[in-house]
Parts: structure tokens; C-alpha cells; sequence
């Protein structure tokens, strides 16, 4: 019997998925091969290919003037890759802290050009900035934020105003979770591990009139424009990772999309953070209307017991619960392919641990 993952990333994949990868493992289609195995410029693979971006672009109704991008190196790549295909050495980006992962593209950005923090609410990060909190340069060549923390636990419920400045976001975490307007933005990028597939492969969704921007000095094999013209496949790309994206996008699709999905995420969270709040033993600091579906964080009333529920948990089938180093306590990721009833099984191992240790 499969546990209930509750891993950041990698996270848990769909058992579906995992079932037919495992149907499919060493002959792929009736080739008598892997789809590891096959060349990503045959006729069978691209398929796959052409099959999985239609899909993505299904999902997320994303508009003909945007190119869909399969890279690889993963989200903390783009934290490059955007400054140098997007702005000048000389030139401003505005980018908005809200904890961890933003701070790093905020440290990498400025290896590349001028970095203007527009907003940074403080640690421990624990809300989202309000529109009063936000001031933009106003000479920016785009706006940078991450819509949800993993770490932190703290998601943004609005999409910033930007007045007209492009608006880049980093949705590694929360991509396919719930409904967006892809127009709103001009690119965004998600590192595949958590809501679309296996590490390895990053999705890149960026406005054409972006392309042929990046700075002299960019390998090719790093440039938007270059990568698009090749269909992703300039170098020979993630081949299982995107093949596993795809099978992904294909369950999405079949339980209703990302709308469907996104009432499920909601009452997932909405029990979870239900059990908390109700008990004097467990706490979310996270200021309510900057909580995070997909990455739930708390904390005992006793943290030297910290070490004996996740031992407990464990046993129980409750995998990966432990928060990252660098925020402690406890971390509960409810991505789209964790089923309610590992939530439900959670919260009945919290209320059974507080019993035996109010």
C-alpha cells in the first residue's frame, strides 16, 4: 500500500500515473524499448511532445502569442535565466521578497542587473505585501514575485498591480492548483517536481514579443527565443520527465482540469487548517488570508516532541511531514495528487497525538 507523501518536492505523483508508467516501463507503445530509451526526434516521442504543451495549453487556456518551453536546471536556473533573457546588465528589475525562494532569485538577479526590492514585509514572513506595501521603481523591465512559499507557507490570493510593467512569477509550487489568467502575466516559469511531474524539467510560459531580448553573451541553449525556435528540443531535452508531464496533464484533464482541482485543493486545506486552529496543541502563523493550499506549515505547542510525531507519523504512512530546515517544525504539501483522505488520515493522527500528549 502507497503511504501519503506529503513531500515539498520531489512531491507525490498521481498513483495512476505511476501505474501506467509502470505498464509502460520497458516497452513503450510496442516499441520493445523504454521511453527512456527512444530518441526524442522520432516520430513516437514527439507525439508525446506535441500532445503534453497541447495539453499544459488546454489546461491553463494559454493564449496563441505565448510560447510553452520544456528547459531544464529547474526553477533556480530561471532565477538567472529571466534576468538575462529579459533586461540589459544596466538595466532595473523590481522584484517582491516574501520569504525563501524569492530571496534567492533576488541574490541571483543581481549578479545580472539592478535589482530594486519593491516590497519586503520582513521575517518571518508570515503574510503577503499589501498593495500599499508595494513601491515599484518605476523604471522597471519587469516585475518578479513568487505567488506561493514553500518554506514560509504564505501564498499571494491576488496578482499584483504592476501598471503595464511585464509580470514575471515564479509558480513552481502552486501552478495547476487553481485557475489563472496567463495574459496577466508575461512569462511564468515552474520547476516540474511538485504539481506537473518528476524533477528535472522546468515549464516555461513566455509572451513571444519577450523572445530575442537576451543579452549578448547568453548560451544558446539558455536562450528563450533559440529554445522555442528548436520546440524545446535545441539539445536533447528531459525525455521521461516531460513524458511524465504529460501522463500528468492528461489525469488533470480527465478529473475536470484545474477548476475542478481547485475545489478539491481548497477543501483539503480548508480541513487542515481547520484541525489547527481548533487546537491549542498545533499553530500556523501565517496570517489567514495569506495561507497557502498547497503547503501547509505548523508547529507543537511543544517542539521537543517534534521528533516523536514525525517518528509516529511516519510509521502511521505520513510521509515527509518534517519542515524544512532552515523554518522547522512541521510542513504539509497538498499537492493535486494527494487525495483527501490523506488529509483526513492527518488530521486523525493529530488529534490521536494531542490526546496521548496535551
Amino acid at each position: 500500500m502507497r503511504a501519503y507523501n506529503f513531500a515539498a518536492g520531489p512531491a507525490a505523483l498521481p498513483t495512476e500515473v505511476m501505474e501506467r508508467i509502470r505498464d509502460e516501463w520497458l516497452d513503450w507503445q510496442g516499441n520493445g524499448a523504454s521511453v527512456i530509451e527512444v530518441s526524442h526526434r522520432g516520430k513516437p516521442f514527439l507525439r508525446v511532445a506535441e500532445q503534453a504543451e497541447q495539453d499544459l495549453r488546454d489546461l491553463l487556456s494559454i493564449p496563441a502569442d505565448y510560447a510553452v518551453l520544456f528547459m531544464q536546471g529547474g526553477a533556480s536556473a530561471q532565477f538567472a535565466l529571466v534576468p538575462m533573457n529579459l533586461a540589459a546588465p544596466d538595466a532595473t528589475v523590481d522584484y517582491l521578497n516574501t520569504g525563501h525562494w524569492s530571496a534567492k532569485a533576488i541574490a541571483e538577479a543581481r549578479r545580472y542587473c539592478r535589482v530594486h526590492v519593491a516590497a519586503d514585509v520582513g521575517a518571518p514572513y508570515a503574510r503577503v505585501p499589501a498593495p500599499s506595501d508595494i513601491a515599484y521603481s518605476g523604471r522597471a523591465e519587469y516585475v518578479h514575485y513568487t505567488p506561493n512559499e514553500t518554506i514560509g507557507g504564505v501564498e499571494f490570493a491576488d496578482v499584483p498591480e504592476t501598471g503595464g510593467v511585464p509580470l514575471v512569477a515564479d509558480m513552481s509550487s502552486n501552478i495547476l492548483s487553481r485557475p489563472i489568467d496567463v495574459s496577466q502575466y508575461a512569462l511564468i516559469y515552474a520547476g516540474a517536481q511538485k504539481n506537473i511531474g518528476p524533477a528535472g524539467l522546468v515549464v516555461v510560459i513566455v509572451r513571444r514579443d519577450l523572445l530575442g531580448r537576451a543579452r549578448a553573451g547568453t548560451p544558446t541553449v539558455f536562450d528563450y527565443r533559440a529554445v522555442a525556435a528548436e520546440h524545446s528540443m535545441l539539445n536533447t531535452p528531459p525525455t521521461f520527465a516531460w513524458y511524465a508531464a504529460g501522463l500528468v496533464f492528461q489525469w488533470l484533464k480527465a478529473r475536470g482540469g484545474v477548476a475542478a482541482i481547485e475545489r478539491q485543493n481548497r477543501a483539503k486545506a480548508q480541513a487542515l487548517y481547520a484541525a489547527i486552529d481548533a487546537s491549542p496543541f498545533y499553530h500556523n502563523r501565517v496570517a489567514p488570508e495569506a495561507r497557502s493550499r498547497m503547503n501547509v506549515v505548523f508547529q507543537l505547542a511543544r517542539p521537543e516532541l517534534d521528533e516523536e510525531f514525525l517518528r509516529r507519523a511516519d510509521a502511521a504512512g505520513l510521509k515527509s511531514l518534517k519542515g524544512h530546515r532552515v523554518a522547522g517544525g512541521m510542513r504539509a504539501s497538498l499537492y493535486n495528487s494527494m487525495p483527501a483522505e490523506g488529509v483526513a488520515a492527518l488530521v486523525d493522527f493529530m488529534r490521536e497525538f494531542e490526546r496521548a500528549h496535551a
